[in-house]
């Protein structure tokens, strides 16, 4: 394994099991800056030397990055190295909020920050103990792991557990309209598939009637030619009224328009209006069709609305 495999290797376990972008990372680096900023005013507080100073810089850095990877780890270290080095005091803040919100199980969490808090307070005990009351110094450091450490764990707890509720939350609310909508989609479907049954079984039926009955009807030698031309535009319009409810039985049964044939297409639309004015002069009615106009294409929608409303 070469050196640039062996440093992606190494930066992938940096990162842990969540993403970490540019973005996080900067984020990271400019918080780290600024307890490391904070942390050296601390210690001039405090008497550190310079050497002191770097160590705390240096163990501040390497928190902040680890604390993904090992958010139970960076915790307990920085509790026990706060009390040797106080420049790394505020780091606990970041850590407390991250070790909340990333260890599994609360029985862990509880004994993880049980942990911290007897390493702050031992740490603490032992590099105070004789300058100060031991009461008063296990008060005060209470109180500093409680705003340390303790409040920015379980603020970060209950933040992460309420969006991942909500989370949840919102996918199940996702899963019942999808769920919803596939349970509507199928009532839709049997009963556009009953209807498509019925027209099939009673109306295709009669028809089928009419058609046979005026075919026989039109060959009858007793007929006049007036009868037998009215009685074959009949048969004519039965048979045509059969192609178009076995389209529409198979829209309502499938969903899907069967394709239609260019010709039955025309004659579907403005240019089959002629057509249908010609059988019905056939068949006997006074019908006068009149133009006006310079004729154009019509979408096919209109073009097919305008044969319908004819």
């Amino acid at each position: 394994m070469d050196v640039h495999a062996r440093v992606r290797a190494g930066w992938e376990w940096l990162k842990g099991p969540e993403p970490w972008t540019r973005r996080a990372l900067a984020g990271d680096l400019v918080a780290a800056a600024v307890i490391v900023l904070f942390g050296f005013a601390i210690e001039e507080l405090d008497g550190g030397s310079a050497l002191r100073e770097t160590a705390s810089a240096l163990t501040v850095l390497g928190l902040v990055l680890l604390r993904r990877r090992m958010p139970a780890g960076t915790l307990l270290v920085a509790a026990a190295l706060s009390a040797v080095l106080p420049g790394t005091l505020l780091v606990t803040l970041m850590l407390g909020w991250s070790a909340g919100r990333r260890i599994v199980g609360a029985g862990r969490a509880v004994g993880v920050f049980a942990l911290t808090f007897l390493l702050y307070v031992g740490g603490t005990a032992a590099t105070e103990w004789g300058e100060a009351p031991p009461m008063l110094l296990l008060v005060f450091t209470t109180l500093m792991y409680l705003a340390t450490v303790l409040t920015p764990g379980l603020t970060s707890r209950y933040w992460s557990q309420r969006r991942t509720l909500l989370h949840a939350l919102q996918e199940r609310n996702a899963r019942l309209m999808r769920e919803r909508v596939m349970v509507a989609g199928q009532a839709r479907l049997r009963e556009r598939q009953r209807i498509a049954q019925d027209m099939h079984d009673s109306l295709g039926h009669q028809l089928a009637l009419i058609s046979v009955h005026t075919g026989a009807l039109e060959v009858d030698p007793a007929l006049t030619d007036r009868q037998r031309e009215a009685v074959g535009v009949l048969r004519q319009a039965s048979v045509a009224a059969m192609h178009e409810l076995r389209e529409v039985v198979g829209i309502l049964r499938d969903g899907v328009e069967a394709p239609v044939r260019e010709d039955e297409q025309v004659a579907r639309g403005v240019a089959g209006i002629e057509g249908v004015v010609a059988a019905a002069r056939a068949a006997g009615t006074e019908v006068a069709l009149r133009t006006a106009g310079r004729p154009r294409p019509l979408p096919a929608a209109g073009d097919h609305a305008a044969y319908r409303i004819v």
